[in-house]
Parts: C-alpha cells; structure tokens; sequence
C-alpha cells in the first residue's frame, strides 16, 4: 500500500480569504484606538485630526474591522442631507495594509447608506483610484455644495484643498 504524506501544504490564500475580518458598528471602547489610528493618519497630513471628543460623539457613525484581535480599519459614514453621505475618516493600519479590508468596510459603509435610504455617497480622498475601483467617480466639489458649504469652508485648507471628490450614485446597483 502505498504511504500517504501527511506534510501539510502552505496556505497561499490572502489574509483576508485565511481569516474573514469581524466588520461591525464602533463602540466607546475603540475610541481610543480609533483615535489613535486617526493621529498616524493627520501627522502625516493624509486627513485632518480629529479630536477624541468629536469621536464620542459620531461614534455612532463609525464602522471598524477587526482581525487578528485587533481594529485593522476604521471608516465612518456621515449624513449631510436626506441624500448625501460621506465615508469619512477610513483608515488601515500599517500592519494590515494590501488585504483588501478598507474595500470591504467601505462596501460595509456603502451596504449601510443603501439601507437608510441615501442615494449619494462622496468622499474627498488623497486616493481617487482606491474609491474608483469601487464605483466611485471623480466630480467637482462644486459638484457637492452640502460638503463644501457645510463643511469645509470651515476647513483651514479651504482655499487650497488638494483632495479629490468622488461621488457614487446609490440608486444604482453598482
């Protein structure tokens, strides 16, 4: 008869096929750790700060994902009229960049503004291509006049904002 091996074969699948990440709402507990994640991001000037209080109270806005015990992404989900939201501060940690899971909290977020009924989602992102891929296209900002007068007039890079804005229409089946 003859012998079976019994040596395992690597496992060559992604990260993410391995081990299916934990998506769901944040919680008080991951504001800190949220916050964190946010400070890597605007010391580095890829998105603005946000302060720890402001989190609290938009926690409810805000999705993270989990892998490996720990939040490997964070995105946040902001509504601005009964028809425009916008993914909002999405991160990825160092650790966990390349395996696909800021596509996956943002589909989460996209699921999420489906079902209360948006029909636009915007970002203004430093990386047009990422959201390109899901959908998204690039517009004007003049395109989003609820954005920019309601928030980023506010905004000390107003004058010279060097994001792009992409826009995905919800009422499609993307």
């Amino acid at each position: 008869m003859p012998k079976v091996s019994t040596v395992s074969q690597p496992d060559t699948r992604r990260p993410t096929e391995q081990l299916a990440p934990h998506i769901r709402p944040a919680t008080i507990p991951d504001v800190p750790e949220i916050h964190e994640m946010l400070e890597v991001y605007a010391s580095q000037g890829a998105l603005l700060p946000r302060p720890m209080s402001d989190l609290y109270r938009h926690l409810r806005d805000f999705f993270v994902a989990e892998l490996e015990g720990k939040i490997a992404v964070c995105g946040a989900l902001e509504i601005f009229t009964e028809n425009l939201g916008e993914v909002r501060s999405l991160v990825v940690t160092e650790n966990f960049k390349g395996r696909g899971l800021g596509h996956l909290l943002v589909k989460r977020i996209v699921t999420e503004a489906r079902t209360i009924g948006l029909s636009r989602l915007m970002a203004l992102t430093y990386a047009p291509g990422f959201f390109h891929k899901l959908g998204f296209r690039t517009v004007s900002k003049g395109f989003l006049p609820e954005k920019v007068w309601g928030v980023c007039v506010k905004c000390y890079k107003f004058n010279n904002c060097d994001e792009t804005a992409v826009l995905l229409e919800l009422n499609r089946e993307d």
